[in-house]
C-alpha cells in the first residue's frame, strides 16, 4: 500500500518509521523545510519532500492509496483529500467529538476531565469532524490539574497520547491494507470545540478560528 504523510516533528517521524516497519511504501511526505525529525528521516531514506504550505492536488504524487496527517497544520483541501484511493486519516489527541480544535489536550486539563484519549478519524471538510475509525481512552492523573496547563499537556502527550496515536495509526493502516475500512459518524450531541489557548481574547468567539490560523476546512493531528 502506498501512503503519503503530511506532518512535522517527532510524532510525524514516529509515524513514518511505523509505516516503514509495516512494509508500506511511503511515496512522499509534506513537512517544513529543515524539519529535524520526519524531514531528516525522509532525506536519509530518499523519500521525496513537498515543502509545508505547498501541498495540493497538483503537487501530491499520483497513485497514493492512503494519506496520513501526523501533527500537520497544512491545509488539506477538497481535491487533495480525494487524491488517495482510500482518502486521508489523521490523529487527534482527544476523544472526538469532544475537544475539537488545536488545543484539545490543554482544554481536557482545564476542564478537569477525568479521562482523555486519542482518535484516528477520516478527514473531511470540517475541523476534526470526520468519521471515527479508532479510539482509545486514558485516565488523566489528577496531579496534572494543579500544574501549569501547558506543562501538564506536554506530560500527558509525551507519556500517553503520543504513543496512543502511533498505535492507533498502526491498527488503521494494517486494517485498511487488508480492506477493513472502519467509519463511525461522530455523535454531534457530545461535540465541543474550544479555541486555541494561544488566542488571548476569548470574548470574540467569531474570530477564534481565525486567531488560531486555521482555515475552515483545515485538518490537524
Amino acid at each position: 500500500m502506498k501512503v503519503f504523510i503530511s506532518g512535522q516533528k517527532y510524532f510525524a517521524e514516529r509515524v513514518l518509521l511505523m509505516c516503514v516497519d509495516e512494509g508500506l511504501d511511503v511515496v512522499g511526505v509534506c513537512c517544513p523545510m529543515g524539519d529535524k525529525y520526519i524531514g531528516r528521516v525522509a532525506n536519509i531514506r530518499g523519500i521525496p519532500i513537498i515543502p509545508a504550505g505547498s501541498l495540493s492536488a497538483d503537487t501530491m504524487p499520483r497513485g497514493v492509496d492512503l494519506g496520513i496527517t501526523a501533527h500537520s497544520y497544512d491545509y488539506i483541501g477538497k481535491r487533495t483529500r480525494y487524491m488517495p484511493r482510500h482518502g486521508w486519516i489523521g490523529y487527534h489527541p482527544s476523544l472526538l467529538p469532544r475537544h475539537r480544535g488545536r488545543s484539545s489536550i490543554e482544554w481536557a486539563i482545564k476542564m478537569m476531565d477525568f479521562c482523555a484519549g486519542g482518535t484516528v478519524f477520516w478527514l473531511n471538510a470540517g475541523i476534526d469532524r470526520g468519521d471515527i475509525a479508532y479510539q482509545k481512552m486514558v485516565f488523566i492523573d489528577p496531579k496534572l490539574f494543579i500544574m501549569d496547563v501547558k506543562k501538564a499537556a506536554r506530560i500527558l502527550w509525551e507519556d500517553d497520547l503520543q504513543q496512543i496515536g502511533v498505535d492507533l495509526l498502526r491498527d488503521a493502516v494494517r486494517d485498511i491494507a487488508r480492506g477493513d475500512i472502519r467509519r463511525q459518524p461522530q455523535d454531534k450531541r457530545f461535540s465541543t470545540f474550544e479555541p486555541c489557548t494561544d488566542v488571548k481574547d476569548v470574548f470574540t468567539p467569531d474570530l477564534l478560528m481565525i486567531g488560531c490560523g486555521q482555515p475552515a476546512d483545515k485538518q490537524q493531528t
